[in-house]
This record gives structure tokens, C-alpha cells and sequence, in this order.
């Protein structure tokens, strides 16, 4: 089990991470969701006992990363954002330093990556910084796996990669879990979320809140709309001078909208829409998603 408790770290005016707090039981899938500059790879970092903190603690099945380094490099697999494995060696090459690196082989466990590895186990004798970006991600994966960890951190492993890859990594991610393999991974993509067992939303180092999926989308506190016309720049000009406005913000080919009064209805807006001379606009009331409830967390209207 992870303990991350007022977890803190800055770097001289910036803090990166401030007093985050949250725990991941054994054999879950938790995801850590937020923009880029969240403090995700700074938090994850310190998990990993690659960075101190300033303040806080971390405890991984009571090791401190900080003291007890060595034991946990041991018990963790970690995928950093960026690839960074030996891109004049060969995929098969990688693997084997990894093997040997923590005392295994690639026969001892390689029920492990079988799945994975399959995918690329054809261009073996290829070099690593000649493969794909959804290739890379898979010899990462694998290398990361193949000691046999008991944790698996990824820091945004599926980002810049096409999304049949993201879908796919994410699936090998849920079949993974069935070896009682905790999995902590972080990412800027909210669909993503709803694929963890639970998830941290995370924005300018602090926590906003931790919950499943189901319970952040159901934590929205109002009703939320749809709103379609074909000047949105003009929409959502008109929206902000409004005083009944509570937020709004582009989503897609929509606007997502609040309105801070309790009896307003589609009617309501779509007549008021075309009193302003809105007269193709489209109002719909529409189930929040984490997105939405990520931006009302935050309290911004963009």
C-alpha cells in the first residue's frame, strides 16, 4: 500500500507539489489526472525515491523512499514520460540489460510481458530509436515489467501516441492488474480517467480531489448545457457579461455552461439566446463528465 501524506516540494519561487495527500491500495489501478505543469512527474518522482521532498512523507508498504532507496528501486517499475531506454541497442538488447540489471531473465518472467512483448518480439533485433511511438511505449512497458515489480509507475506513458496505441496500452494496463500488480499512472488526457479504480484530479501542485470515476462525475454540483451556434467566440463573449453566468467553456464543438439561477431550463436559455440574436443556437442538458467536474474544481472560467 502507497501513503503519500502533505507531500511538499519546491523549487526556489515555484511549488511544485503542495501538501498533497492521498493513499493507493494493493493491486489498484490509480490514476493521477492533470494539465501539463500539475506537479504530476515532480509527485512521481518523489515516489520513486528519485527526488527528496521538501516536507511529507511517503511510505510504500512501510519503506521510505528516502531512507529505504535501494529496497524500493527493487519493488518498482517505472516508465518516465520521456523514452529513456538505450536507443542504439536493440529491443531484444534492452531487454536483457533490464533482466540482468535486477538479477532475472527474460525466461523467468516472461509471462509477465507475454502480451506485450508478442506486439514487438518480430522487429527484436530492431534498434530501439528506429520503432514507432506506440512500439516504444510497448519495449518501455516491458522493461519496466520484466523484474517482476509490485508496483508499476508511469509517468504519462501514453502521451504523443496515436490513439489506437492509447487504447491498447490501457488495456494491457487492465490485464496487468490481474497479476496483483499496484499501478499508479499519471496523464493530461480526462477520458483516461475513467478507466483507473480511482483518480486523483491534480492542478498547480495541489489535489483538487480524490474519488472513483463515478464518484467525481456524480459530484457535480449543477445542471450543465450544451450550448451550439456557429460564432462560439461570440457565444462565449456574450455568456461572460451575462450575471446569470456561473461558468462556461469551449468543449469541442460545444460550449459547456452553468447558469447560477435554480429555474433555468432549455427554453429558458434558448429564448434569451435569441433575444441576443443567437438565432441558431442549440441547447441541450448534458451529463457532466470529469472534465467538467475537473473545471469546476478549479473555479475557472475559460
Amino acid at each position: 500500500m502507497i501513503e503519500v501524506r502533505n507531500l511538499k516540494k519546491q523549487y526556489g519561487d515555484l511549488i511544485a507539489v503542495n501538501d498533497v495527500s492521498f493513499s493507493v491500495n494493493e493491486g489498484e489501478l490509480f490514476g493521477v489526472i492533470g494539465p501539463d505543469g500539475a506537479g504530476k512527474t515532480t509527485l512521481f518522482r518523489m515516489i520513486n525515491s528519485l527526488i527528496i521532498p521538501d516536507s511529507g512523507s511517503v511510505s510504500l508498504w512501510g519503506l521510505n523512499p528516502v531512507t529505504d532507496y535501494k529496497a524500493i528501486r527493487e519493488m518498482i517499475g517505472y516508465m518516465p514520460g520521456r523514452f529513456s531506454l538505450y536507443e542504439d541497442l536493440s529491443v531484444e538488447e534492452n531487454l536483457e540489460f533490464f533482466a540482468t540489471v535486477f538479477g532475472t531473465t527474460i525466461e523467468e518472467n516472461y509471462h509477465l510481458i507475454k502480451d506485450i512483448y508478442a506486439q514487438i518480439e518480430p522487429f527484436k533485433k530492431r534498434k530501439a530509436g528506429q520503432l514507432s511511438g506506440g512500439m516504444k511505449q510497448k519495449l518501455a512497458l516491458s522493461c519496466a515489467l520484466i523484474h517482476k515489480p509490485r508496483i508499476l509507475v508511469l509517468d504519462e506513458p501514453t502521451t504523443g501516441v496515436d490513439a489506437v496505441s492509447r487504447y491498447e496500452f490501457w488495456d494491457m494496463l487492465i490485464k496487468l492488474k490481474q497479476n496483483n500488480i499496484t499501478i499508479l499512472v499519471s496523464t493530461p488526457y480526462m477520458d483516461e480517467a475513467s478507466k483507473c479504480d480511482r483518480v486523483a484530479l491534480m492542478q498547480n501542485g495541489h489535489v483538487l480531489m480524490v474519488d472513483t470515476p463515478w464518484g467525481i462525475e456524480n459530484g457535480f454540483s449543477t445542471s450543465l448545457y450544451g450550448l451550439k451556434t456557429i460564432n462560439k467566440y461570440k457565444l462565449i463573449q456574450f455568456l461572460r457579461s451575462s450575471v446569470s453566468c456561473k461558468s462556461v467553456y469551449p468543449f469541442g464543438e460545444y460550449l459547456h455552461y452553468c447558469d447560477k439561477r435554480e429555474d433555468v431550463n432549455e427554453k429558458i436559455l434558448i429564448e434569451e439566446l435569441k433575444q441576443a440574436g443567437f438565432f441558431d443556437a442549440i441547447v441541450d442538458e448534458v451529463k457532466p463528465g470529469i472534465e467538467d467536474r475537473f473545471m469546476e474544481l478549479m473555479g475557472n472560467v475559460i
